[in-house]
This record gives structure tokens, C-alpha cells and sequence, in this order.
């Protein structure tokens, strides 16, 4: 198989953001055949402007305030398939393959007030843009991100603002929701409470992933989303933390317990769809404190040394959690859905 996840880092802190900048662009050029980019900036408000001066690749690409906890100011996931080609269709970008395609919407932003409106703006602009594409939210889209500022003041509006459009598309407990992340993120203005990135596809079924022996149904305790899907050979894990099968915080206070149920919670849902820890491509972990870095990039170091993975300061929707990943996986063979 051609594709390839990347996760590039900075090894250098002491390089200016320009350096550091040259370094991660000269890195995805090496890379080649890119059909999706998200960068990772430390300091959203006054990097974002020199990046998007810099943009050349024809892309879905993602930008967001989440900075890498090992010093550095910007970093890179990069995915990469020799397969596949990019267009643009409906005011989305579409990335085709010979197992289907996938239509990509990055960096969403709303001129509304409010968390609520934000997102409900978003959703409804990404969904008018499906439509344009002859796709529909409730059947294709496959994954959300909602990047939330001040996570422990505006989340609450945005989980609102998502049920709201839920509400209107039929998406219940009966139905099914859509797999996500909702965590803290900035972009270059301090007016944008909610960035979004969503991507949904054509020609394959979504199957919902739940690992209920571990985890319950986030509707359970007021939000709305899945905790993973599987769309062909693809398995995208939503954000996944230290819970129980009650909805609960798990290990209150320690960082190294938390890791440890939140990779058990992980592997439980990969299982599910067919797959391990070793078929997992790319994982991002979000800390809420950054004094914690240490030793969760010691555990990840140890566990997965083959891995492209990065830690971002990233607060999680409750204070309580204080480690969140997701992570993309590819399962052994073709699964029957």
C-alpha cells in the first residue's frame, strides 16, 4: 500500500520560528504525493500569517493553535498517498483513490458570536457544501475535529450548538453519531471560539466503533459523538481518554494511570474494528498540563518507538482528564461491513 502517515518534529528549540518553519516545509516537500496537512503552532495568533505565506501545497490543510510540548513552535501530520489524487468539488477538497474518496473540510470558521452559534454555523456550512457534492452529513460524513478556545468555558456551547444540528439530521441514539475530538485549539483570531475539521466520504459504508466493555455512549453523559468509525480499511479513533463504562473519570490526579486506561481504552476499540496497537499509523496526545510531558512522551517512547506520534498542550473537555490521543489506524485486510 502507498500511503504513509508522518508526524514531523523540530529537533531544535533554539531555532527561530522561520528556521523552524523552513525545516517542516522542507520536510513535507521530501515527502511527496501530501493529501492532507495539519500543523501544530505554539503560538497561533502571530505564526499562522508567515505559514499561510508559505502554503504551496495543493492540499486539504489544517492550522491550529495546539503547541508541540517539546519545546519547539511548530510541527507537522502529514499524510501522504502515492495513490491518490486532489481536487476540488463543492467547496470541499477531494482526495480519490481506488478505494473510494474522501471529501475534507479544514479549518472552518464562523463570523457568529458564541460557541454555540459558531458551531452551529460551521455544521451547516459544511453541510451545504456536502449537498453541493451530492452527500449528506448524517450518511458520509466519517470524522469530526472541534477545536474549542478556553475549552472549560466555551465547550459547553459548542457540544449545544453540535446537538442542535444533530437534532435537525436525525442523528439520535438510535441512529448514530459522528467519531470526533473536541479539544482545546486556538487560530489567529481570538473571535474564533471553534475551528472546525470534518471529512466524509463516497462509495464506502460507515461502521460505528463503541467498545461498551469499557466505555459507554457519550449521549450518556450529554455530548454526542462515536467513538470511532471504520470506513473500508481505515479506522479513525475518536478522542479517547481515561473513562469507564459509566461515563467516568478514571484515576483522578495521576498521569501515568490515565495513559495507561486511556491506551487500554484505545486498544479495546481497535480490537473491535479488527486491528492492534501495531496498525496504528499516526497518534496525537493531548496534555492539559504541560508539566506532564516528560512523562507521557517517556511511555509512548517506550511503547511505540516505530510510531509517528506528538504531544500537543491541548486541554481535554474535563478538567479531570488530564491525557487524551486519537489515532488513525489501517486494519490487516479489508474488513466485511
Amino acid at each position: 500500500m502507498n500511503e504513509s502517515h508522518h508526524i514531523i518534529k523540530v529537533t531544535d528549540p533554539s531555532l527561530s520560528y522561520p528556521e523552524q518553519l523552513d525545516f517542516i516545509a522542507d520536510a513535507i516537500d521530501s515527502i511527496g504525493h501530501v493529501i492532507f496537512i495539519r500543523f501544530f503552532l505554539s503560538d497561533a495568533a502571530t505564526q499562522t500569517g508567515m505559514l499561510k505565506e508559505r502554503i504551496h501545497w495543493n492540499c486539504p490543510i489544517s492550522i491550529i493553535g495546539q503547541a508541540p510540548l517539546n519545546g519547539t513552535k511548530i510541527a507537522a501530520w502529514v499524510w501522504s498517498d502515492k495513490d491518490a489524487s486532489v481536487s476540488s468539488d463543492g467547496g470541499l477538497f477531494k482526495v480519490e483513490n481506488i478505494d473510494g474518496i474522501r471529501y475534507w473540510y479544514t479549518s472552518g470558521l464562523s463570523a457568529k458570536d458564541g460557541s454555540f452559534d459558531q458551531t452551529e454555523d460551521l455544521l451547516d456550512d459544511f453541510c451545504s457544501r456536502l449537498g453541493s457534492a451530492g452527500l449528506t452529513l448524517e450518511d458520509n460524513c466519517a470524522r469530526t475535529w472541534f477545536f474549542v478556545q478556553n475549552i472549560d468555558v466555551n465547550y459547553k456551547g459548542m457540544v449545544e450548538g453540535r446537538n442542535h444540528v444533530f437534532d435537525r439530521h436525525n442523528l439520535t441514539v438510535g441512529t448514530h453519531f459522528i467519531a470526533s475530538t473536541g479539544i482545546e485549539g486556538r487560530t489567529e483570531s481570538h473571535r474564533n471560539l471553534v475551528m472546525m475539521d470534518a471529512v466524509a466520504v463516497k462509495g464506502q459504508p460507515i461502521k460505528h466503533l463503541y467498545g461498551l466493555s469499557h466505555l459507554n455512549r457519550t449521549s450518556e453523559y450529554g455530548v454526542r459523538f462515536e467513538r470511532g468509525s471504520v470506513v473500508g480499511r481505515h479506522v479513525f479513533i475518536s478522542g479517547t481518554a481515561s473513562i469507564d463504562n459509566k461515563g467516568q473519570v478514571l484515576h483522578t490526579g495521576s498521569i501515568t494511570l490515565q495513559t495507561e486506561r486511556m491506551l487500554e481504552n484505545v486498544r479495546v476499540l481497535l480490537e473491535e474494528a479488527g486491528c492492534s496497537m501495531d496498525d496504528i499509523c499516526s497518534m496525537l496526545v493531548y496534555l492539559r498540563d504541560p508539566a506532564d510531558s516528560t512523562v507521557v512522551s517517556s511511555i509512548f517512547d517506550s511503547r511505540f518507538p516505530d510510531k509517528p506520534w506528538i504531544v500537543l498542550l491541548a486541554p481535554v473537555c474535563r478538567p479531570g482528564w488530564l491525557i487524551e490521543m486519537e489515532c488513525i489506524a489501517l486494519t490487516p485486510d479489508k474488513p466485511k461491513i
